[in-house]
């Protein structure tokens, strides 16, 4: 079967986030999946098959970091849109069946692809003791994320410190089920973002991931009510960095980005 590593958020290859992208007949055993991710070893790899026709949705989607099976991905969700459109296995928008509903993937006349996926829903929390220590910031407000995304959302308190952090990774991993969202609001929006943010994953086998899709579904309700607009730009500011637009509209958040394809190849086993 053919295999592909596609990056994510972005517009050019070796930036945004790497995912591993494997269209399939049926799902084989959780094992082979799993074993599949762990060889591939970039934060998701993404499986997908056709549905028959007529359902609520065209394709299953899941995802699997090397360690476990996450409930939501947005980078890999729009690296599997963009396989299956550049190879004509389908046409138009997506929709995919995932442990988080039915996701729609729509193609835009930019090249670019936009994600529907869930508005995380926030609630405000105490700031745990401890985290600032492990995060290496002292955190302005904390949010808990929710079940989809399972994270803790902290803005500290400028782009700068974002940029700075050197958290303690295996002392994070106590404070969230899968890790942290580290944001500030941009120092310079003339650069075209509103937002950064850096994320930070310990609980799933990722140190710091390239470029979040799912946490913008965090981070584009707070900004938004913090900022008056429903629609941004976010910037993770991870080494490979990449860029988000992001649109609330109610319960659901529209991801849009691009994604380029850099490794196609045969998976032999």
């Amino acid at each position: 079967m053919r295999i592909r590593i596609v990056d994510a958020f972005t517009d050019r290859p070796f930036a945004g986030n790497p995912a591993g992208v494997l269209l399939l007949d049926a799902f084989p055993e959780d094992p082979w999946l799993q074993n599949v991710a762990l060889e591939v070893n970039h934060a998701e790899t993404a499986f997908a098959h056709p549905l028959p026709a007529g359902g609520e949705a065209d394709w299953a989607l899941r995802w699997f970091t090397p360690a476990t099976e996450v409930a939501m991905c947005g980078h890999a969700t729009l690296a599997t849109a963009h396989v299956l459109h550049t190879t004509g296995a389908h046409r138009g928008p997506v929709r995919f069946a995932t442990r988080s509903g039915v996701l729609v993937a729509t193609p835009g006349e930019d090249g670019a692809v936009t994600l529907d996926f869930p508005t995380a829903p926030l609630t405000a929390v105490d700031v745990p003791e401890g985290v600032a220590e492990a995060l290496g910031a002292r955190p302005l407000t904390a949010f808990d994320t929710g079940p989809n995304i399972g994270d803790l959302l902290v803005e500290v308190a400028d782009e700068r410190t974002v940029h700075a952090l050197r958290p303690d990774l295996k002392a994070l991993a106590a404070y969230s089920e899968r890790g942290i969202i580290a944001t500030a609001r941009a120092e310079n929006p003339a650069l075209g973002y509103d937002f950064v943010s850096r994320c930070f994953f310990p609980n799933v086998g990722i140190d710091e991931d390239p470029v979040t899709g799912s946490a913008h579904t965090a981070l584009a309700p707070y900004w938004s009510e913090r900022l008056g607009r429903p629609g941004l730009t976010g910037l993770q500011a991870s080494p490979r960095s990449g860029r988000v637009r992001t649109e609330v509209r109610g319960e659901r958040t529209l991801l849009s980005g691009r994604a380029v394809t850099v490794i196609e190849g045969d998976l032999l086993v």
